[in-house]
This record gives C-alpha cells, structure tokens and sequence, in this order.
C-alpha cells in the first residue's frame, strides 16, 4: 500500500500543471446553452403550429361540403287592373291593349273594342298567348250558366273553361265571369289553368271606376251620349273639339284616360269630339 501512493506521489509531482482551461470551458457552457435555446424554441414552434392547426380544424369548412347561399324570393309581377263599372281584373302591368290583327291576338294582350275587329282575314292564334277580352251585354240566349258566383257582394256568374283545338292544331281555352250587363272574357293558348288563373283576379272595386269605350259597335258615340254615360258612373267630362273630315260632328274620336282603366269616382275624362 505503502509503495503504491509513494509511485502515485512521485508521479503527480513529475507531471506539470499549468493554468485551467477557462476559454474551452466557457465555449462548452455556450454550446450546451445553444442546444437548450434551440430546443425550446422548436418545441414552443411545434406548439404554437399545434394550436393553429386545431383553431383550424374548429373553424374551416369540409371542401368537399358545397356552400349554398340562400334562394332568392322571386318578385311578384306588377299588374294592372282594367275593367268596366266597378268591376275589374288583374293583369300584368306590361300588357298591351287590342295587340292584334283583325281581332286575333298576336301576343299577350287586353282586347276593348278592338278595331281590327271589324277587319277581315286570316290569322291564326300564336301558341302561348293569352288575352282578356271586356264586353258589354247580359247573358247570350241559349248559353248555360255553369255556376253563380258572388264577387265583392256582386251576383255574378261563370262560365266552364273549355278549350278546342284549332285549325292550325293550336288549343285554345276560354272561360268567362259575366256580371248584369258586361263580362269578362280569358282566351289562352297556353292552358285551362291559365284562363282560370286569370278569371280568379276579377274583383269588385267600390271606390274605382272602369273609364267607358266611346264605342257601341258598330256605332261610335256622340260627345252628347259619351258624356252621359260617364256622369252615369259618377265621372266628369272635360271636352275638347278638333276638325276630322272622316266623322260626322259631334262624335267622339278619343278619350284620356283609356278606355277600361279604373279610376276614382270624380276623376274628369278628357273627350275629343269632332267640331
């Protein structure tokens, strides 16, 4: 024992010791700092890309789900109502009056004393238009009365939507609702159902009245008779005179506001009768 720490004795005093390594200690500390500071930060990145990539499963769509926006509410068509008395039906605001060649109608169309009329030729009726014809006149002999009806307190009565094919293999459907001395008649080369449609819209309107034809085929009224009626209907007349060589005197050429359209009681109607 003795001789071994005398050998470890000797030997340590032989080996020389100089100063400590204080540079290579400190770059060791450095490097192992480093390689904390490095692994702390890809773990808070890990971390952070983990909460993100969660936000982003909470709140992202499945891209395979389609996204739909809501279906718009179609807007409803502006009408108009003409009629005669007090007695009117609906129909679209853009619909033009006797739009027709010797009475058929051509298009969409409200037909008052249409003067093609009286014209005479060949024409046959589109498919898919429809026309509301206003006549005056009670009931046709020999015309059965399908069903009395009421409408706004007013006997009125309907007539079964019927429908034929005509001579160019069009159909054609027509109804009526004909009230004490005037009617209203649907025609449709579209469908029963729409003549049907069309006759659920007549209504009876107490504070407005129809403006009258100036017509009473084949006669045309006087300025006299026209404005008699009208006072008839509680409505005023406001004349107004022009030369036309093609009518005798005193009959009536126009009137404004157009023949069917409802107005309120009291309303003056402008006439022009021929001086």
């Amino acid at each position: 024992m003795t001789d071994l720490t005398d050998l470890l004795a000797r030997t340590a005093d032989q080996t020389p010791v100089g100063p400590p390594p204080l540079d290579a200690l400190r770059a060791g500390a450095t490097r192992r700092r480093r390689r904390r500071t490095t692994a702390l930060t890809v773990t808070a990145v890990v971390a952070v890309a983990a909460v993100i990539g969660g936000t982003t499963l909470l709140t992202s769509h499945d891209p395979t789900t389609p996204v739909t926006s809501p279906t718009p509410t179609p807007a409803t068509p502006a009408t108009r109502l003409v009629g005669q008395g007090h007695a009117a039906i609906a129909v679209p605001a853009d619909w033009p009056t006797n739009k027709s060649r010797c009475g058929t109608p051509l298009q969409d169309t409200v037909q008052i004393d249409d003067p093609s009329a009286a014209q005479y030729c060949l024409v046959f009726r589109p498919a898919g238009v429809e026309t509301v014809i206003l006549g005056r006149g009670g009931p046709e002999p020999g015309i059965k009365t399908d069903e009395d009806i009421t409408i706004g307190g007013v006997p009125a009565v309907r007539r079964q939507t019927t429908c034929r094919t005509g001579t160019n293999k069009v159909r054609i459907c027509t109804g009526e609702v004909r009230f004490h001395d005037f009617w209203f008649r649907v025609e449709s080369s579209t469908s029963a159902a729409e003549v049907d449609r069309l006759l659920s819209q007549v209504v009876v309107t107490p504070d407005l009245v129809g403006v009258p034809s100036f017509q009473s085929l084949p006669q045309i009224l006087t300025g006299a008779e026209y404005t008699a009626v009208l006072k008839e209907l509680g409505l005023k007349a406001t004349l107004r005179y022009t030369k036309n060589p093609n009518y005798l005197p005193g009959q009536v050429l126009g009137v404004s506001r157009a023949p069917g359209t409802m107005v309120a009681l009291g309303t003056a109607v402008t006439v022009t009768v021929v001086k």
